[in-house]
């Protein structure tokens, strides 16, 4: 594989006023996506981020692929068909990092909220504050016909009580029937983006991408980059597409299109270790509703249980995270569904919080804000030659439609015809991924031999990094797979190395936090964070006081963004059995 720093490098190098056709300015999954899809038709794209790949919104969701189940209430059938879709294409093209999640509803009355349910349909703005068991059932029904294409999962269940605390035991009593249908959860989604900036480079190379980048200046259709280290750049593109999720109207304003776009609200989550509560869950999420009638869900996520989410306006992308009343009412709503288990503060590992950038709305509960997706364009003018597209609005799960929709428009605008669709393309590590059992043991006792590890790391790191991990396991290095991090035994020296090497490393933070999820798996440690710099320090060539300012930034980040404060042993060892 080529080193993609050294490619890039000299692709930069080589780089004249036109020829870039298309500027995506942000690459989170919406600008990613779209930057796979353009690069792949041989549209020369430039994807720029002020911050690394993933590390805004798309670096705080939910970790769900789903459908979208409450979209049905509020009328939007065609976002719940598409997402639908796209969850089912997703299980297929990214299998290392997209798998199915079985999720209980849990149903406290048999007729309630039918009429609320119906105000909503007709446009209210009130949600209703409970759903019955008829109008879960109709809504599960529903669902599974909307899911129906490509349909790679069972349809749902109706549990009766007696069954339902069978399947959930430790769920309140006080239900009188539950739900079960099936939606998929993302393990790495930060990854995966990157995994989508990574293969529109190797589509293209005319195509570029940068991180860590910010725009000095836009006069005159010529857009002058600068990044981190200090080289600047400048591009004449024919169109320029804002895909800065929640900075979106900050980013029209410095390209001279002002316009309020957006009306983002807060999404916050918190990850507890609690063995005993995923053990209970055995794969399942359950999706309930809190006593303020605001949808909550939990369910086993690394080993960890993760629960959400907020819905709370706010407009302040740069200083998001997770306050200590939000946290309080994810442990009030948990202990009132799960009253039998224990839940307290120091279970608490992780937290992260996002802004998702909906569109600009006077709904009067965040919670109905449509999660539909627009691209309105503002026209050349003088002194912007260019066309504007912006993209507003979205869900993680419906990102490849989406950057379908609009390459279709950038396509149609640049008069190139399609190539290629993406429907059925494989996202990074999933490309060749092994289909069946067979497969997949032929693959890993293949991969174990070449690399010399037993065929149980070769599975590890397949279910990790898909089939790249046959690279990261191959390529020489002066590590062994044997060295491990402190803190965080399941990794090694020869990951970290690879990453470092391969993977557009600019900072620390990226690898702990977005090419890894040691961060939020509460593995690292003191000791752990200086190896790891280590590492990455000689791949990089930073000096003592380079490393040394890195992981000062990684403690600092934990601390001030994820209410995590690192020792020499893990978060979660030094949990130990009271967490337990």
């Amino acid at each position: 594989m080529t080193d993609m720093a050294a490619d890039l490098k000299q692709r930069f190098s080589q780089l004249q006023d036109g020829d870039v056709d298309v500027v995506i300015l942000g690459a989170g999954v919406n600008g990613a996506g779209l930057f796979r899809d353009l690069s792949l038709q041989g549209v020369n794209c430039l994807i720029v981020d002020k911050s690394d790949f993933g590390s805004g919104t798309s670096a705080a969701p939910s970790r769900l692929i789903h459908g979208g189940l409450k979209y049905l209430e509020t009328g939007e059938f065609g976002l719940v068909a598409q997402s639908a879709l796209e969850r089912n294409l997703l299980l297929k093209n990214a299998p290392h990092c997209v798998e199915a999640l079985p999720t209980f509803v849990p149903i406290f009355s048999w007729t309630r909220g039918i009429w609320a349910a119906l105000r909503t349909l007709t446009g209210s703005t009130t949600a209703p504050r409970s759903r019955g068991a008829l109008l879960i059932k109709i809504g599960l029904a529903l669902y599974d016909f909307f899911g129906s294409r490509n349909r790679v999962m069972p349809r749902h269940r109706f549990l009766l009580k007696r069954r339902a605390l069978k399947e959930m035991p430790h769920v309140t009593p006080q239900i009188v029937a539950g739900g079960i249908y099936y939606d998929a959860k993302i393990s790495r989604p930060e990854r995966l983006v990157y995994e989508l900036i990574n293969d529109g480079l190797e589509a293209n190379k005319g195509s570029l991408a940068a991180n860590t980048t910010r725009l000095v200046s836009a006069a005159d259709g010529l857009l002058t980059f600068q990044r981190s280290d200090g080289y600047a750049f400048s591009v004449k593109p024919k169109l320029v597409v804002n895909a800065a999720g929640p900075w979106i109207d900050h980013v029209n304003a410095a390209l001279g299109a002002p316009a309020h776009l957006i009306g983002g609200t807060k999404g916050s989550h918190i990850l507890l270790d609690h063995p005993e509560l995923v053990r209970s869950l055995n794969g399942h999420m359950i999706y309930f509703e809190a006593d303020d009638g605001r949808i909550c869900l939990i369910y086993g996520y690394l080993g960890q249980a993760l629960v959400g989410s907020t819905d709370i306006p706010c407009d302040d992308p740069d200083n998001v995270r997770c306050e200590e009343p939000e946290i309080d009412y994810f442990l009030d709503s948990v202990r009132s569904l799960l009253p039998s288990l224990r839940f307290d503060r120091d279970q608490v590992t992780y937290s992260y919080s996002g802004i998702r950038p909906l569109p600009a709305s006077d709904a009067s509960s965040p919670g109905l804000i449509s999660r539909d997706h627009s691209a309105p364009v503002f026209e050349p003018q003088a002194g912007r030659p260019f066309p504007i597209i912006s993209l507003v609005g979205g869900k993680w799960t419906t990102f490849r439609g989406f950057a379908e929709e609009v390459a279709d428009t950038v396509l149609k605008r640049l008069q190139i015809g399609r190539k290629t669709s993406t429907q059925r393309l494989a996202i990074g590590g999933g490309r060749d991924f092994p289909v069946n059992s067979n497969e997949r043991a032929s693959w890993i006792r293949s991969v174990a031999a070449k690399a010399g590890v037993e065929a149980s790391r070769a599975d590890e790191l397949l279910g990790r990094y898909g089939t790249t991990a046959a690279a990261i396991l191959t390529r020489p290095s002066g590590y062994s797979d044997s060295q491990r991090i402190s803190g965080a035994q399941r990794h090694s020296a020869l990951e970290i190395d690879w990453i470092a090497r391969q993977e557009m490393i600019v900072h620390l933070s990226d690898i702990v936090f977005r090419r890894t999820t040691m961060a939020i798996e509460g593995l690292l440690t003191i000791q752990g964070l200086r190896e790891i710099g280590a590492i990455a320090a000689a791949a990089l060539q930073w000096d003592a006081q380079r490393l040394a300012k890195e992981i000062d930034d990684v403690v600092a980040s934990l601390s001030k963004f994820h209410g995590q404060t690192l020792s020499e042993e893990s978060v979660r060892q030094a949990a130990g059995p009271a967490a337990r």
